[in-house]
């Protein structure tokens, strides 16, 4: 199979690690790292979840795309996408809406875009609540205009998209398989 990214986007609290963590787990997709000068979460590790830079040191890698979100950069270098497709030729991201409109521009053949999306603003809530954001970060990153264009497809991905609602779990297992399975993604593990 040919080298593939699955870029992963929606808004706040849709699920987009956790999806990325199942792909990952269950068919052996591999995570591409991205950079960001965030501070790290409660259980978080440089290396393992993001590369964790400074203001200094984010600018020595070669990005794809880069972002300022909620006062933080965020970045996906080219480096850390051929670091994945070394150990697989499926790799999946996670992404801002923004920055998956700048993969399908840049590497158009190689990108599978899923939007993830809720129905129910709650469920988003208890999601950033419950990986520990605190109740003012969340009404910040909410409010934020990031998370409001996020939270509506773009017109640029209309036509270029794999629409998820990730509203209960066990369905979209489901429907993130038969995705796999459409796009000639080996499913058994």
């Amino acid at each position: 199979m040919e080298n593939k990214v699955i870029v992963l986007c929606g808004a706040p609290g849709s699920g987009k690690t956790t999806v990325r963590k199942y792909l990952t787990e269950n068919f052996a997709i591999e995570p591409v790292l991205t950079h960001t000068t965030r501070l790290k979460r409660k259980g978080e590790h440089d290396g393992i979840d993001y590369w964790f830079e400074t203001r200094e040191t984010f600018f020595k890698n070669h990005y794809l795309e880069y972002v300022e979100y909620d006062g933080n950069l965020y970045g996906s270098s080219y480096e850390s996408l051929e670091r994945a497709w070394q150990r697989a030729p499926v790799a999946t991201i996670v992404l801002d809406t923004k920055g998956a409109e700048t993969y399908l521009e840049r590497i158009p053949e190689k990108t599978e875009v899923v939007y993830l999306c809720v129905t129910d603003e709650k469920v988003q809530r208890e999601r950033m609540e419950q990986r520990g954001d605190d109740a003012d970060k969340i009404q910040r990153r909410l409010a934020s205009q990031e998370a409001k264009r996020d939270k509506h497809l773009p017109d640029k991905l209309v036509k270029h998209v794999h629409v998820i609602e990730n509203d209960d779990w066990e369905e979209t297992k489901v429907k993130i398989q038969t995705l796999l399975q459409m796009l000639g993604i080996e499913t058994t593990c």
